[in-house]
């Protein structure tokens, strides 16, 4: 199993429940997972951050209890400063997030929606703030594996159990 799969699969076990998640699909870059209340499909960056203290990853969640639908979610290697803004590229298309700490999410179910249109036909993701010391902060996506992933997803949370 190549190194990053191998990574996907530990950053998916690291949260709690991990006995319980349930491991979907794999493709490319991507895998999506699903643990009975929600299912996600998740990716790390081409490259991680050297000296960073966590570890980043851009996952899109449904959550079935609460309805949600395809929640964009990015997690960062490190905080982000206050008040920085947060840009989510798409090939040529750009989003503003929100968030704070070391997480940043879309705005609203509209802009989830949106960004993940953009990332079934997109090529590579880029998400671009600046740490809480002033640093540049870039995480680069390929988005190929990526639709596979988010469908498996859906799928898995859209089905009774």
């Amino acid at each position: 199993m190549p190194k990053r799969l191998l990574l996907l699969f530990a950053l998916a076990a690291a949260t709690p429940g991990a006995a319980q998640r349930q491991s979907l699909v794999v493709s490319g870059t991507w895998g999506s997972f699903a643990d009975g209340q929600r299912c996600y499909a998740i990716s790390e960056p081409l490259r991680a951050r050297a000296g960073s203290a966590g570890r980043a990853a851009f996952s899109v969640g449904w959550f079935r209890q609460r309805g949600v639908k395809g929640q964009v979610h990015v997690r960062f290697a490190e905080a982000k400063r206050p008040g920085s803004a947060v840009l989510l590229r798409i090939d040529g298309r750009t989003f503003q997030l929100v968030g704070g700490g070391a997480n940043a999410w879309a705005p609203d179910a509209r802009a989830d929606a949106e960004i993940v249109a953009a990332m079934r036909s997109g090529v590579e993701m880029i998400v671009e703030t600046r740490t809480s010391r002033g640093g540049a902060m870039r995480d680069g996506y390929r988005l190929r594996g990526a639709a596979t992933a988010l469908d498996a997803a859906a799928i898995a949370c859209a089905r009774k159990r």
